[in-house]
């Protein structure tokens, strides 16, 4: 698998950034029309129109392996890959928004979640949970340490909190290739696993359960839900590993009241 891994130039870099930034700008557009009454096919349409219309650029997720919408729509107990659908949002969901767009050949794919009216206090732990336990594997990030570093971050915080690691999905490679090597587990053990270079590319993506981590899929191919119904959260940022550290690619253009940028 090493000699499968993307050393990326800066100037890669910087296409991969245009491209995460575009990302990151079609979350923040969607703030004020995620609420109660709105439904996920919605959302849909205006990410689509966005996308097309605003950034002209390509919505990646559209037909990619048969996948019929432009972003993932994953409300309450849907783990991942949730189809947006009619069924309007009600107060107190939470819901996880996944879009990825394609620039000038170049992939940039982020999430972060979005709380319709107030949540429950569980349902703010665990989101709040899931971003700290992102923040926690993405800060690790720098030349020399290894992808077990990353993920005994993630798990470790995620479990003193009482919460479980989906297993299933994980963070992936990303460039010019949507998913690709290396696969990145929110799950691990320190200094094991693959060590990384500067100029590697990859999305730190952890979803969390607030009960058990099993999860289930359902008949349409695509939607994962959590086998217990328990809550599921998920925050995902692409990195780029610098000399020095990290470098968020999917910075948000806006402030996230309660979620500070990850410095």
């Amino acid at each position: 698998m090493r000699n499968q891994i993307k050393i990326n130039t800066p100037a890669e870099i910087a296409q991969s950034r245009a491209a995460g930034k575009l990302a990151a700008e079609v979350l923040a557009m969607l703030v004020p029309h995620v609420k109660a009454g709105v439904t996920t096919d919605e959302l849909d349409r205006l990410c689509n129109d966005y996308i097309v219309n605003v950034q002209k650029a390509i919505p990646a997720n559209v037909g990619y392996h048969g996948f019929p919408k432009t972003v993932c729509a994953s409300v309450n107990d849907v783990v991942c890959h949730g189809i947006p659908s009619g069924t309007p949002l009600q107060d107190g969901d939470i819901v996880n928004l996944d879009i990825a767009v394609i620039k000038d050949g170049w992939f940039g794919d982020t999430s972060r979640m979005y709380v319709v009216g107030e949540a429950t206090p569980e349902a703010q732990h665990l989101i709040k949970t899931t971003y700290d336990a992102m923040c926690a594997g993405i800060r690790l990030v720098r030349p020399g340490a290894t992808l077990g570093d990353i993920g005994h971050a993630i798990q470790s915080l995620a479990e003193k909190e009482g919460f479980s690691v989906v297993r299933e999905y994980c963070g992936h490679g990303i460039g010019k290739v949507y998913h690709d090597e290396p696969q990145i587990l929110h799950y691990g053990f320190p200094n094991q696993g693959m060590k990384l270079k500067a100029g590697m590319i990859f999305t730190v993506e952890p979803m969390l359960n607030a009960g058990k981590r099993h999860v289930k899929n359902m008949p349409d191919g695509w939607t994962v839900l959590t086998k217990d119904g328990s809550l599921s959260a998920q925050w995902e940022h692409m990195v780029a590993v610098t000399e020095t550290g990290f470098e968020i690619l999917t910075a948000w253009p806006d402030e996230v009241e309660g979620f500070a940028p990850i410095v």
